[in-house]
């Protein structure tokens, strides 16, 4: 571990950016609603723009990078970042905000599939990529879980521009340590297949129109064609995906890599994190300084039980590991984040301590699968297709938290009337916001329940392949 200590550096700054976008605006949207006189819709797309840009080219540029070369890709990718980061300064309207923060998106889709990458091949021994992944890991959620307390500290004295303006420094320190810390890529440890371009645009298309799709809804209503119209093109372009990847010679995604047990069940636990992380952190910030009033400094001493638990979390890892496996510390690090989607959707409306209890059960889950989950993936997969699988892990992570904003932001804008960033909500609006914060937590709770217990199946499917019964004699 101390003879990588630059490589781990530069790539734990990386996961460090990423998790810093992931969190850091959250505690500033009604901010951002107020100076950029946003929509609830406006707001939603300000989160998610960035996840759904991700999402949606992580599996193309995943797929470069292990043809091209994974430093080179994440350094182009890093040096993108801080330009758009810088571009900030220069917002003046809600369009603005989201076209900077897709922007982002490509450079994070990028440099983050190959962090993971770049970590797992530094070593050999499960043990210590464990390790790297913990460490990378611990520094990426200081970053998610400081991130919505320090912005709120930062409002009480800067503008909200700010909060993204810090991501320049932090991707100029990862350049630095990548590029001296890892030697660039050999020729023999890349692969020389053709890029799936056909498959990269149909699996992009899927992504973005599944999350543009809810958005319409609310905006121009169930009688009109374009949502129908964009959830069909959503269907088809998914349908036409799966044929393309079974078809072609050199497919972006070989699905048959996707349908191993160990790889299915670590996405499937990486994704009801993701959903619960982005949703929760999205309903909380706005109850917290919308319907009870507090301020941003006060809502971001609200998230602290959820900032402690992250942090000091990385220690129970690798003792739980030890003692339960890989699969199993998945499985039941992906059930507590449940159970706090659940505890928030049915209790959170009655006051904060149950806001506390389910950040601290989603903050504790997501601490251990973000680890086990994204290893495991790993040891399912060939070593040449490592970049494309690490790709899978954040694609799973991005397009959950892009869902995970998606839903609650649709149900809130469906069921709240009026402007959701006034100061004074009437009594019906109190009530409607209310309705729409249960709803939307037990939604979540449930697509997250699903796909835990997808994951649970195959893990054990898993565990059935790896350990044999003995043949009768």
């Amino acid at each position: 571990m101390r003879t990588r200590r630059s490589a781990l550096a530069g790539l734990s700054a990386v996961f460090l950016v990423e998790m810093l976008d992931n969190s850091i605006l959250n505690v500033a949207l009604p901010t951002i609603g107020r100076e950029l006189s946003a929509s609830a819709t406006a707001l939603q797309w300000v989160t998610s723009a960035y996840a759904v840009v991700f999402g949606g080219l992580m599996l193309a540029l995943g797929a470069l990078a292990d043809r091209v070369g994974r430093r080179r890709v994440m350094l182009v990718g890093l040096a993108l970042l801080a330009v758009t980061s810088l571009a900030t300064a220069l917002v003046t309207t809600a369009a603005q905000l989201i076209l900077v923060r897709s922007a982002m998106g490509v450079a994070a889709a990028m440099t983050t599939p190959g962090s993971l990458a770049l970590a797992f091949r530094l070593f050999d021994d499960d043990r210590l990529r464990v390790r790297a992944t913990t460490l990378i890991s611990t520094v990426g959620l200081v970053g998610l879980a400081v991130g919505p307390t320090a912005g709120g500290f930062v409002l009480a004295f800067a503008p909200w521009q700010v909060l993204l303006l810090v991501n320049a420094p932090i991707a100029a320190l990862a350049f630095i340590g990548i590029r001296r810390g890892i030697p660039a890529d050999r020729a023999d440890d890349l692969h020389r297949d053709p890029i799936d371009g056909a498959g990269a645009l149909l699996g992009t298309a899927t992504i973005v129109l599944t999350l543009v799709a809810p958005t319409l809804f609310v905006e121009v209503g169930a009688g009109s064609w374009l949502p129908w119209l964009t959830t069909a093109a959503a269907v088809v372009a998914g349908a036409l995906f799966v044929v393309r990847e079974r078809s072609a010679r050199h497919p972006l995604l070989d699905l048959r890599l996707v349908a191993r047990p160990l790889v299915s069940s670590g996405l499937a636990f990486k994704g009801a994190a993701g959903l619960a992380t982005a949703g929760l952190g999205y309903l909380v910030t706005l109850q917290l300084q919308l319907e009870w009033g507090w301020t941003p400094a006060h809502a971001a001493i609200g998230m602290l039980p959820q900032v402690v638990v992250l942090i000091a979390g990385g220690a129970v890892i690798g003792p739980l590991v030890g003692r339960v496996g890989l699969d199993k510390a998945a499985w039941l690090s992906a059930g507590a984040v449940v159970c706090g989607l659940a505890v928030y959707g049915l209790l959170g409306r009655f006051g904060y301590p149950w806001v506390a209890v389910a950040l601290v059960l989603c903050a504790a889950g997501m601490r251990v699968v973000g680890v086990v989950a994204g290893t495991n993936v790993m040891r399912g997969l060939p070593q040449n297709r490592t970049t494309i699988g690490a790709a899978l892990v954040d694609t799973a992570s991005e397009v959950t938290t892009g869902i995970g904003v998606a839903v609650s932001g649709t149900i809130l804008a469906a069921l709240f009337t009026g402007e959701i960033a006034s100061s004074n909500w009437s009594v019906d609006q109190t009530a409607e916001f209310r309705e729409a914060v249960t709803c939307a937590g037990l939604v979540l709770t449930g697509v997250a329940a699903a796909l835990v217990g997808w994951g649970m199946v195959k893990a054990r499917t898993a565990d059935r392949v790896a350990s044999p019964e003995p043949a009768p004699r």
